[in-house]
């Protein structure tokens, strides 16, 4: 071919894969407006309000930093923050061991695995519904299914959800049950796991616990990082739970004021929307920083095999 002949060839490739750059983009337009449209526009126009008093009905005025000084004095606010580490810290680790532990049960081979993992599945799916969160309100109440079952053996029940001391700890319960997406995970990591350390650590005499212990755990560290963080970040998020049990007021004595709850009423029960603002922005500040503490950390015990 002649160097006239390449050179068309060339112009032709660069012409078609001009085309083909402009039609990608075309396709990809409808998510670069949502993007700017739906997320970053609104982010901005949130940052911009944290700065300002702004009641929802008269146009905003600037105010500084004020909403955020604010936040120092706001005892409801400190409580809230105590209500939602409480729920972060203790039903994260708990939904995230019985995840795996149901998922290491799946892995040994069971009969129908499929109909096992989308039954265990289901909660999560289901688990941050209004619907389920009713149903919860009700399994827990004073006459409600718990109650039922202890008075079968002679117990009296409470009003769990009416009790402070009580509360949080049904909804920590509801977290916990949806254990089914990190579970699916883990058991996908549990399968990459290769078979050959199993039969060389049982070659050696190694028991059940000993090779969860020394094979399982270090192989899937990633795998749990990986939830870790996903579930962290989602249970700083949780708010259908606590507004419907509570019936949106984070009762009983603010025992249910997760700091979305209390975000919520600022915003649009008491119109504060600059302050509202401004604590989604803090927000987002707790969650970066505990997710950086996450990859800074797992450098000391996630283990990456390459």
């Amino acid at each position: 071919m002649s160097a006239l002949g390449e050179l068309r060839t060339l112009k032709g490739q660069q012409s078609t894969d001009k085309r083909d750059t402009k039609v990608a983009y075309l396709f990809l337009l409808p998510w670069f407006a949502g993007l700017f449209v739906i997320t970053i526009g609104p982010m901005l126009a949130s940052l911009y309000l944290s700065f300002t008093d702004y009641n929802l009905i008269q146009p905003p005025e600037w105010a500084g930093l004020e909403n955020f000084q604010r936040m120092l004095t706001d005892e409801r606010l400190h409580n809230s923050l105590k209500v939602t580490f409480l729920y972060v810290f203790i039903s994260v680790p708990l939904q995230l061991a019985l995840a795996l532990a149901l998922a290491v049960l799946l892995d040994r081979g069971l009969r129908g695995l499929p109909i096992y993992r989308s039954i265990y599945y289901l909660p999560s799916l289901l688990g941050s519904s209004v619907a389920i969160a009713v149903l919860w309100r009700q399994i827990f109440g004073t006459q409600g299914l718990v109650n039922q079952v202890l008075a079968l053996v002679g117990i009296d029940g409470r009003g769990w959800i009416s009790d402070p001391s009580t509360a949080l700890g049904t909804i920590i319960i509801l977290n916990v049950w949806t254990f089914g997406a990190p579970m699916v995970i883990f058991l996908a990591g549990l399968r990459q796991i290769p078979r050959m350390y199993y039969e060389a650590a049982s070659t050696e005499g190694a028991g059940r616990w000993r090779q969860f212990r020394s094979i399982t755990l270090p192989l899937l560290t990633p795998i749990i990082f990986f939830n870790l963080v996903l579930q962290l970040i989602h249970a700083f998020q949780s708010f259908t739970q606590a507004f419907v049990v509570s019936g949106g007021t984070g009762g009983p004595s603010d025992s249910t004021m997760f700091y979305t709850l209390y975000l919520y009423q600022r915003g649009f029960q008491n119109f504060d929307m600059g302050y509202a603002s401004a604590l989604a922005w803090f927000l987002v500040i707790i969650i970066g920083v505990f997710t950086a503490i996450n990859f800074y950390a797992s450098k000391m015990w996630v283990f990456y095999d390459d």
